[in-house]
């Protein structure tokens, strides 16, 4: 089936694009329709008078903060439950794309001075480029396997580090073409290619970027970025080690909505997930270590990205079509702290100091106005309602925990083909369709979920902390599990398999499935590799049933089953949320993103592929598990297996790109 063709200013194909889900529709008329299933219907912008809302959560300071708590656990329980897809209906959202206001994929700040990277290309452009010959070592890059048992000696801040960090991370890989359809591929996934997620920098002055610490964009089609704002000389010293700097990320529902309705949100946070894993691997690949600094609130973070040159934007009741370009904003989500690896305990954050210090960045002389994306909107109020419930406060009390780097370990060498960090993830692409015939040896199999670990493997200890890569950026225990459906993996039995990122929900999560599941260890499975077989009878309908129930509960889409495995990412939910406060909600799904990032690298180093799946039915998935109440949840689905290439489709380099505004 050839692509979707787009309208000429924003391009966008729908079935060959660099997708990261896999998304069933309907249909896909140019006309916007809206899914009314679940009673709600579309209202113009003509009728909202008493009904607008605004998004300061100052009203509810007074509240006490058990009153509050209860309040948005029962927002965010509704949200969750309201954006399930059922076998009988899917989640609200468009029913068809409304071409003419495709939001455009790439944030700029008008007038806002650019400040050039450097580029890293092949061997023979490398050869090229004058200013990275003078310095060889800068273009240097790890081979990818060894990154799981150690990092490299960390290299200092400067023009050309900076630079291969962000093209190894959030840079463009690659642009696509056929017929009149062109659209780019970014080495960070993306729901539907929409990119809702921004980036900036926050670092100390940089010799041939700025005299100056700084505050900047980053713009991924230019490689460049965009100065923001010139920032205190004491920041850095007063807080942060030397040779460290600061990444935010912050996301746009507006650019997910557009296409995926009230679900965008559970994507957003996805997408925050994966490009969190981006930049801790493209960090490690210069030796650096990367750590989300979750002590500040969302004030501060907003403060802090320059994010308050958006006017506040208002949600009404009810969701709205209509022309409002507030609501274009963009959610500050986190803040990552970049620095030398091997550092350990030698430093603390003050947050309180740190909040302080931040509170007067709203007096910088902030540089640039943010384009506008689309010409027409669709607010889906429940969106907003969810982003207020779970914004995170300062919390003064957090400290700043660096543990020492655990080792994933490398059991099958053989499997990986010698590629470079650089050449895996600059060629990680999301397949849009599988093979159904390539299979991967069992001990590949293993050596990739050896590396989906949180606490690595060898020491003998049990998985739970976040150590390893790229887990370790996570402060939290791990709260994401994995089932599976093997298809095709040599050695073992095709059917259902669970995966235990935390041992200490072990027997929760028995005691919460079928008891007829065996939860018995897989022949040949390493010792420090928690998996287990559930359904351990045999027979060709067993295989067959498995590869069916895989496809349907993907929303029936054929590439879940033509892998060689694919799985459901399972969190505990519910009791994590009230534990730890709602605001855990989207960094479960965080969580499920830098699980899913290290999937795709982990199969394109072994040489096949992957793809994030967003469509797939929640609560079907339970009852396939046996699971009841809402204390797990499954949160995102993937599959690994051997690409089909769609031959129509031209491949042309990220720089420099076609000429045309896409």
């Amino acid at each position: 089936m050839p692509p979707l063709l787009s309208s000429p200013r924003f391009s966008l194909s729908l079935t060959s694009r660099d997708s990261h889900f896999c998304h069933f529709f309907p249909s896909t008329t140019s006309t916007l329709k809206f899914l009314t299933t679940k009673t709600k219907t579309l209202i113009p912008t003509s009728i909202i008078t008493m009904s607008i809302s605004t998004s300061s959560s100052s009203s509810s300071s007074s509240q006490p903060k058990e009153d509050l708590h209860n309040e948005n656990l029962i927002q965010v329980l509704k949200y969750h439950n309201e954006t399930k897809h059922n076998f009988d209906n899917y989640a609200r959202g468009p029913h068809g794309l409304d071409w003419a206001n495709q939001p455009n994929p790439f944030r700029r700040y008008l007038s806002a001075p650019l400040l050039p990277l450097l580029h890293f290309p092949t061997q023979t452009e490398l050869q090229k480029n004058q200013t990275l010959q003078q310095n060889p070592d800068d273009a240097y890059a790890p081979l990818y396997s060894s990154l799981f048992l150690s990092l490299p000696p960390p290299k200092p801040i400067s023009h050309s580090t900076i630079s291969q960090f962000f093209y190894d991370s959030l840079a463009l890989s690659a642009w696509k073409s056929t017929g009149y359809s062109t659209w780019s591929l970014r080495v960070n996934p993306s729901s539907g290619n929409l990119h809702p997620t921004e980036a900036y920098i926050i670092a100390p002055p940089i010799e041939s970027l700025s005299n100056s610490p700084f505050i900047a964009h980053y713009a991924p089609k230019e490689h460049s970025l965009e100065l923001r704002a010139e920032i205190p000389s004491g920041f850095f010293p007063n807080f942060f080690p030397e040779n460290s700097f600061l990444v935010g990320l912050s996301s746009i529902f507006w650019r997910e909505a557009w296409k995926y309705g009230e679900r965008a949100f559970r994507y957003c946070n996805h997408d925050v997930g994966h490009a969190i894993a981006a930049v801790t691997m493209a960090a490690a690949g210069l030796g650096w270590d990367v750590k989300l600094l979750d002590g500040l609130g969302y004030v501060e973070l907003k403060k802090l990205f320059g994010l308050e040159v958006f006017p506040e934007f208002k949600f009404p009741s009810r969701p709205v079509k209509g022309k409002f370009p507030e609501i274009e904003f963009e959610h500050p989500d986190c803040l990552l702290l970049v620095f030398p690896n091997g550092i350990g305990k030698k430093f603390d954050v003050n947050y309180k100091e740190l909040s302080s210090a931040i509170s007067e960045f709203s007096k910088l002389e902030w540089k640039g106005k943010p384009n506008l994306l689309s010409k027409q909107h669709v607010c889906w109020d429940i969106i907003y309602r969810t982003a207020e419930a779970v914004k995170k406060p300062l919390v003064i009390g957090d400290r700043l925990e660096i543990d020492p780097f655990k080792s994933s370990g490398v059991r099958n060498e053989g499997s990986y083909k010698g590629f470079t960090v650089r050449e895996v993830v600059r060629k990680r692409r999301s397949a849009v369709d599988m093979d159904g015939v390539t299979a991967i040896h069992r001990d590949t199999f293993y050596q990739i979920l050896l590396h989906c670990l949180p606490s690595g493997c060898g020491s003998g200890g049990k998985q739970r902390r976040q150590l390893a890569l790229p887990f370790r950026a996570l402060p939290w225990d791990a709260e994401v599990h994995a089932v599976l459906f093997v298809h095709r993996v040599t050695g073992l039995p095709a059917g259902l398999y669970f995966l235990v990122r935390n041992e200490d929900h072990f027997h929760e999560l028995k005691n919460s499935t079928s008891s007829n599941f065996a939860w018995a260890k897989p022949e040949g499975c390493p010792d420090d590799l928690p998996l287990y077989e559930l359904d351990t009878s045999s027979g060709s309908l067993k295989d067959s049933r498995y590869y069916r129930l895989s496809e349907k509960l993907s929303c029936h889409q054929e590439i879940a089953s033509h892998g060689c495995f694919s799985l459901g990412m399972v969190a505990r939910f519910e009791s994590s949320l009230r534990e730890k406060n709602t605001w855990m909600y989207p960094r479960l799904f965080w969580e499920t993103g830098v699980l899913g990032q290290v999937l795709y690298l982990e199969a394109h180093a072994v040489g096949i592929s992957a793809t994030g799946i967003g469509c797939y039915f929640d609560d079907p998935v339970h009852e396939t598990l046996k699971l009841r109440g809402s204390n797990f949840q499954s949160l995102y689905h993937f599959t690994v297996g051997a690409p089909v290439l769609d031959k129509r489709i031209m491949s042309l380099p990220a720089y420099p790109g076609p000429n045309i505004d896409t």
